[in-house]
């Protein structure tokens, strides 16, 4: 096993730091963690599925750079091109199930009747007694986090870690990489939590939100799809 100089290494780790932070910002990360905080209420809960995306994404990425690293092996391009379709794939289901939510019954309308015989009807939302299962929540952002570390700007840390020579420089820097992806989606889950905290009080608003991160996941992974599929060569 070949030796890396003190400097050299500080040096890949913080390169590892930075992109990992970048990656958090991928615009399919940035709306797939949206769908996913936009069925919560709770800033605290939404930092916590940018937390177990971040965790998820870091598995895959380790699991994938272990394997490259002792087997120094590298990815088919259509095999990547593969990865890349299952987010869009998986982004359409994201949006999709978001919709589905929106429009199961969340929002009803209630019709009350005054003194008078005057009937009154106004529309009333159920988002907190039908609350979704923020356990099954958490292990779906680690799943969505799981797909996302095969694929997107992941082959860039994958290239640079065809440059390490020792197996534990590339493990330190898969880790830091990590690190990177967790903190940056942590930052990124809490600023997109906010708005939606914001506007929980104000069904109508809340509703428009929630219909805008499912439309947008929706039209991001069909953009994916097309992308990968025809003009990327997948399918041709």
């Amino acid at each position: 096993m070949n030796e890396i100089s003190i400097p050299a290494l500080l040096s890949l780790l913080g390169l590892g730091l930075l992109l990992g932070l970048e990656h958090a910002l991928d615009a399919d990360h940035v709306v797939a963690v949206s769908t996913l905080v936009s069925q919560t209420k709770s800033v605290k809960r939404s930092s916590l599925f940018g937390i177990f995306w971040g965790m998820g994404h870091t598995t895959t990425l380790f699991l994938v750079g272990l394997v490259i690293l002792i087997f120094k092996l590298a990815i088919p391009p259509r095999m990547a091109l593969s990865f890349e379709f299952i987010v869009g794939m998986m982004l359409v289901l994201l949006g999709v199930d978001v919709l589905r939510k929106l429009l199961r019954g969340n929002v009803h309308i209630h019709q009350h009747e005054h003194e008078g015989g005057v009937t009154h009807s106004h529309f009333h939302s159920h988002a907190d007694a039908t609350a979704p299962d923020h356990h099954h929540h958490h292990h779906r952002s680690f799943l969505v986090g799981l797909v996302h570390g095969l694929a997107g700007s992941s082959a860039l840390m994958l290239l640079v870690l065809s440059t390490v020579d020792s197996v534990w420089a590339g493990i330190l820097f898969i880790l830091v990489f990590g690190l990177g992806t967790i903190l940056g989606m942590l930052i990124t889950s809490t600023l997109i939590a906010l708005p939606f905290k914001w506007m929980s009080n104000f069904a109508r608003m809340d509703g428009v939100l929630r219909l805008a991160s499912g439309v947008i996941s929706i039209g991001l992974g069909i953009i994916i799809m097309i992308r990968i599929g025809f003009i990327d060569g997948l399918f041709l």
